[in-house]
């Protein structure tokens, strides 16, 4: 696997893999601050994982790793699921049953393979209205007194991950230009797999006519999450109010993961 440098890993089997804040991330209200590296993780799902790549997770002290795919994706693709010592599991599928891997979001929202975000506002919104409960367990693991490192994956770790971590940075106030462009990182993250989802996609009947539009939807270009951000705080205010309105979290949990995210830029 090339080494794609900082904030990405170079993980033996894992495609995606990045630290969250591996590059400074700026906070709006506080200049001299970013947020923690070495504490968030995402990538794509584990499957492929060699001794040696679980050996570099370890190193990296990750203890708990939040799957986020359906059961009938795991059973789908076959993938299975990865364990090993030092880290647990943690299935919080945002989709129970529902596959919601990158080929199903193609054919869900085929009608929107044009340039432009209105599928993927639609498809992550269908992620923040039902992923209430991984979004409220994630969140609350990072709230704790001295969280512990972790790991958010789902297929590609692209949407659903892609979701969830913009939420962590908005409410530590990263601007949503700077969430939207380290989204934008798994285009590159995804290397030789994101040929391989392509593959898939292109033997979809509804979209073998349309390879332009396949590839927009296995995309991840920053006007997406700019668009998808807008939307929700068009319908709930802010991130934080559908926070503590819809996941049950509560306004010191958001201020403890503050606490533990947001360092002055000398700490890194």
């Amino acid at each position: 696997m090339a080494d794609l440098g900082l904030p990405f890993h170079s993980i033996s089997g894992l495609p995606n893999f990045r630290d969250l804040a591996g590059r400074p991330l700026p906070i709006k209200s506080r200049p001299d601050h970013t947020i923690k590296s070495g504490l968030v993780f995402r990538s794509a799902e584990p499957s492929r994982l060699t001794e040696d790549g679980i050996a570099a997770l370890q190193n990296l002290n990750i203890s708990h790793v939040y799957d986020l795919r359906s059961r009938t994706e795991i059973e789908r693709y076959a993938t299975g699921t990865r364990e090993w010592p030092g880290a647990k599991r943690v299935f919080v599928p945002v989709f129970l049953d529902e596959d919601y891997g990158p080929e199903a979001i193609a054919v869900r929202f085929k009608n929107y393979t044009a340039e432009g975000s209105e599928g993927f506002v639609e498809a992550y919104r269908g992620i923040w209205e039902t992923g209430t409960k991984p979004i409220r367990t994630i969140i609350s693991h990072l709230a704790r007194p001295d969280p512990s490192p972790l790991l958010i994956h789902c297929t590609a770790g692209k949407d659903r991950t892609g979701v969830i971590c913009a939420f962590i940075l908005s409410i530590c106030g990263v601007d949503d230009q700077t969430i939207a462009r380290e989204y934008a990182l798994t285009e590159v993250g995804l290397g030789d797999f994101g040929d391989e989802l392509l593959k898939a996609v292109m033997k979809i009947p509804e979209l073998q006519e349309n390879p332009e539009g396949a590839k927009r939807m296995l995309g991840a270009k920053p006007g997406n999450m700019l668009a998808a951000l807008r939307t929700l705080r068009k319908q709930h205010g802010s991130v934080e109010q559908y926070l503590v309105k819809y996941c049950g979290l509560s306004e010191d949990d958001l201020e403890q993961v503050r606490k533990n995210l947001i360092v002055p830029h000398s700490n890194q």
